[in-house]
């Protein structure tokens, strides 16, 4: 399987986890090897995985296109009557449809 054929949130979830274990990786090569030639490079090392987990986060819930999971509020009515607005303004072109800054939360 591609990475183009997977699951978006599977996608998701290995980009997170990946940013978050070269975080890891920093700080154990930091402290438990690049100290012993240099303490400043260590630190500097130790400055880039603090600033990692946060943008992890962001990469880890940004969404794809074509994903809903965000939208889906819970009341049937409510989906189903969001869906039909999405598919009459889906069509190419159209310019139509809830996007971004639509003001839909």
């Amino acid at each position: 399987m591609s990475a183009h054929q997977r699951p978006p949130a599977q996608r998701r979830h290995r980009r997170y986890f990946a940013l978050m274990g070269v975080c890891l990786a920093l700080f154990v090569l930091a402290w438990g090897v690049v100290r012993l030639w240099s303490v400043p490079a260590a630190v500097a090392m130790c400055v880039v995985a603090m600033v990692i987990p946060p943008f992890a986060a962001i990469v880890g819930n940004r969404r794809e296109p074509g994903e809903r999971w965000w939208d889906e509020s819970g009341d049937p009515e409510s989906d189903r009557w969001w869906r039909e607005i999405d598919d009459r303004g889906s069509g190419p072109g159209s310019g139509a449809g809830p996007g971004p800054g639509s003001g839909r939360r």
